[in-house]
């Protein structure tokens, strides 16, 4: 039986229990109604007659099926009703409809209870890390209503409500910062009775959505809208079925995982969020790889993407976010902690390499669809971006993409951002100006990118001249201080002091994909990534098994993630590695397979095992964009081997 119920839809989240209920949990996996960045449920639980209900079927894991309940009873004695019970979410509105049907010759009369409860917490709160956050002036009221109730939280100029009404309205008790909701309902003989509920979440900055009528509604809005972005999934080669159900699922996924976003012209577009339960908002890294991965397929991930990104492209210094002119946002916060600066990331640019991104998947776009409009209306904050690697991001100053670490913030600026996660063999952190191998690559490619667009698009050859030299000079710097020559492989960094940050991880296959490497050294280093200390059977671990640092159910330190992967997969493909990328590919669907077809976020690193799945890495979130993604991603890798 599931544990979890999880509805999706426009930014907002339902998470439950297989009844439908809501408890208010913590940590890995918390439960209740989420809309940016705060929980407007954390009690929702249903009881008949003073009982909890048995569950007989569960809801499904997603969509709009029923929880079927019932009471206690025996095999002689059954229960006297059953209850159906379906949710639906929209626009950050839970709609609930209740149908008790009797299951006995004769009236029954039945008390429903609903009690609910709303803490407003902040997702910060809620990871189960121990953190605690002062609120001065906060205020919390409850107010009953003639359908139900309204709780409202209240701090300075922050206000966040959640309304829960019902029809028929019910008797409404409140007490300290519960409410609960009671039916008297009378079923006649073999009869039945419903009841629908709304939970209307108004978060801050926010207006409340309208509602839909009945669950049924919702749900076929919802639906409706998931089909024209799923449509049919992409054929698959001969040999890669599995990829092919895992493709389908991801783009189910992506489907659900977008969230409106604002352009630079202030209209809204529909970015593919990064992931369930604690990273439902715009990611500037995670963002643009999701849409990179899925652009030959939905390029509308990256025509959203793009201007939700130039829009909050970065025009001052502010070191508290680590802001400089030009650079892309790393994440976007609505909630509490962020509003008040309790956490740096309300709007936060703690990120090396969302920035060179942002222009490799401008012109990815550019050159799939053949349309020049997206680059010529962002020129401007593409020149910006390029501006902000000279100037701010170390390439003039020290020949390299760099970053320090933010004490308030992230320590590691890359996408294993981490405590530890950048480390020499020993397990040491590397300290100081870090220059990480994989930031160097997407430095070059966006180099060389952007000249195309500068003579393409904007007309500019002297641009487009002065980037491929810098392109040319970056590679062949790199060759030099880079590789590990007593290794053959490229270092994961160099620290402060210019040396080789020397543990073997897999950001040197993000190398393959930017093509920064030669050809000898590329096809050596993939071939490097396919031997057992990396290659888990399942994938590759993000270091080699057997040194210090290496830990299976380490976040960044052995595990081993789907989108790393499927950037290693396109790298293997580019350099002609195609007997490899099948296996990869076939290794990552298989896990699929095991997870209902959909990748989690991240697999912890032990080696394959026959008869067994691979292991579940305990905090994953799922679904997560990249991964939704990476299916696609890996077709495109094995689609490059068919064609070749």
């Amino acid at each position: 039986m599931s544990t979890r119920r999880l509805l999706l839809h426009a930014g907002a989240f339902a998470a439950t229990g297989p009844g439908g209920d809501i408890t208010g949990t913590r940590g890995a996996s918390p439960d209740g109604l989420f809309t940016r960045d705060t929980r407007h449920l954390s009690s929702w639980t249903l009881t008949v007659d003073g009982e909890n209900p048995t569950v007989l079927v569960p809801a499904p894991a997603s969509g709009d099926g029923a929880a079927v309940l019932t009471g206690s009873g025996s095999r002689d004695q059954p229960s006297a009703w059953t209850l159906f019970r379906r949710q639906a979410l929209r626009h950050g509105r839970l709609v609930e409809q209740l149908r008790v049907t009797a299951n006995t010759g004769r009236d029954t009369t039945l008390t429903v209870r609903l009690e609910t409860a709303a803490d407003f917490a902040d997702q910060f709160e809620l990871r189960g890390d121990d953190r605690r956050y002062d609120k001065p002036g906060a205020t919390r009221t409850l107010d009953p209503l003639p359908d139900g109730a309204a709780f409202h939280y209240r701090r300075g100029d922050w206000h966040a409500s959640t309304t829960v009404t019902a029809d028929p309205a019910p008797r409404v008790r409140t007490a300290e910062d519960r409410a609960t909701l009671e039916w008297t309902v009378a079923l006649p003989a073999h009869g039945s009775a419903e009841i629908t509920v709304h939970a209307t979440a108004v978060p801050h900055g926010a207006p409340a959505a309208a509602p839909p009528a009945t669950v049924a509604e919702a749900a076929a809005q919802a639906r409706r809208e998931h089909e024209a972005f799923t449509g049919e999934a992409p054929a698959v080669p001969a040999g890669h079925e599995e990829l092919g159900h895992a493709c389908r699922q991801g783009l189910d996924d992506l489907a659900g995982l977008r969230v409106p976003a604002t352009g630079p012209d202030g209209g809204t577009v529909h970015i593919p969020a990064a992931g369930v339960p604690w990273f439902l908002t715009l990611f500037g890294r995670d963002s643009l790889l999701t849409s990179y991965f899925a652009l030959p397929y939905r390029p509308g991930l990256a025509e959203a993407t793009l201007p939700a990104l130039a829009a909050t492209q970065a025009t001052g210094h502010d070191p508290a976010r680590v802001a400089e002119p030009g650079k892309i946002v790393h994440e976007i916060r609505h909630g509490e902690l962020a509003h008040f600066r309790q956490v740096p990331y309300g709007r936060y640019y703690g990120s090396v390499d969302s920035t060179p991104l942002f222009l490799v998947l401008l012109h990815a776009h550019a050159e799939r669809t053949g349309d020049l409009a997206l680059a010529r209306r962002l020129e401007r904050h593409a020149r910006a971006a390029v501006t902000w690697m000279f100037d701010h991001g170390g390439l003039k100053e020290r020949g390299y993409l760099t970053y320090r670490a933010d004490a308030h913030g992230l320590l590691n600026q890359n996408w294993k951002d981490s405590e530890g996660a950048v480390c020499f063999r020993d397990g040491t952190q590397a300290t100081g100006d870090i220059a990480v191998a994989e930031a160097q690559g997407y430095a070059y490619d966006a180099l060389l990118r952007t000249a195309a667009l500068a003579r393409d698009a904007w007309h500019d050859t002297a641009l487009a001249a002065e980037l491929e030299s810098a392109a040319g000079d970056l590679r062949a710097r790199f060759a030099t201080d880079f590789w590990m020559a007593d290794r053959a492989f490229p270092a994961l960094a160099l620290d402060g002091a210019g040396r080789q940050v020397d543990a073997l991880a897999s950001d040197a296959g993000h190398l393959l994909w930017s093509g920064i490497l030669d050809t000898e050294r590329g096809r050596a280093t993939g071939r490097r990534l396919m031997e057992d200390d990396f290659f888990s059977g399942w994938g590759i671990r993000t270091l080699a098994a057997g040194q210090d640092p290496y830990h299976p159910l380490s976040y960044h330190r052995g595990s081993i993630w789907p989108h790393d992967n499927a950037v290693i997969a396109l790298g293997l493909a580019r350099y002609g590695l195609h007997r490899e990328t099948a296996v990869l590919a076939r290794a990552l669907a298989g896990a699929a397979a095991h997870h209902d077809h959909r990748l989690p976020e991240v697999v912890s690193g032990y080696p394959r095992v026959p008869g067994e799945g691979p292991v579940p890495y305990p905090h994953a979130c799922s679904p997560q964009a990249w991964a939704a993604a990476t299916p696609l991603a890996l077709l495109t890798a094995v689609g490059a081997g068919a064609e070749s």
